[in-house]
């Protein structure tokens, strides 16, 4: 495990705005956990993120809640999963198909802590933390087997 990089933000556009900078990180076949209560924030920064992946529009990133799955373009393939309402969130990731996603784009999953297990050996966490209705603390680290 690498160190933690620790960011604050104080609005939504911030944490928005944090997702495009740390998208410059990643690329293809790259796992990004992240984790945190409801109304942290994990939507907005993915939204970023995609951005800074190069999705052209920051409107086509919902939470894929009911949908499980978007694929979104970008310089290469985004995959944006919501593990929020599976059951057996470990066995459905695998059968989402973790690994033909990774083969070629950077997957971006919600409640990721849902399937700890399903999760590569190597992938990168995000841990949202609420500090105050707007303030959010942000941490990225890369967990390495």
């Amino acid at each position: 495990m690498s160190d933690v990089d620790v960011f604050k933000t104080g609005s939504a556009k911030a944490t928005f705005e944090l997702g495009q900078q740390l998208a410059q990180r990643f690329a293809p076949g790259d796992c990004v956990a992240l984790v945190g209560d409801l109304g942290a924030g994990k939507t907005v920064l993915t939204r970023g993120l995609a951005v800074g992946l190069g999705l052209g529009d920051e409107r086509l990133v919902a939470s894929p809640t009911y949908v499980l799955v978007h694929e979104y373009p970008g310089r290469c393939p985004i995959y944006h999963l919501d593990l929020y309402r599976m059951g057996d969130a470990d066995m459905e990731l695998r059968d989402l198909g973790l690994d033909e996603m990774l083969a070629d784009g950077v997957v971006l999953i919600e409640w990721a802590n849902r399937a700890e297990r399903a999760l590569p050996h190597s992938h990168w966490q995000i841990d949202i933390e609420i500090l105050s209705p707007r303030r959010r603390e942000i941490s990225l680290r890369q967990i390495t087997a």
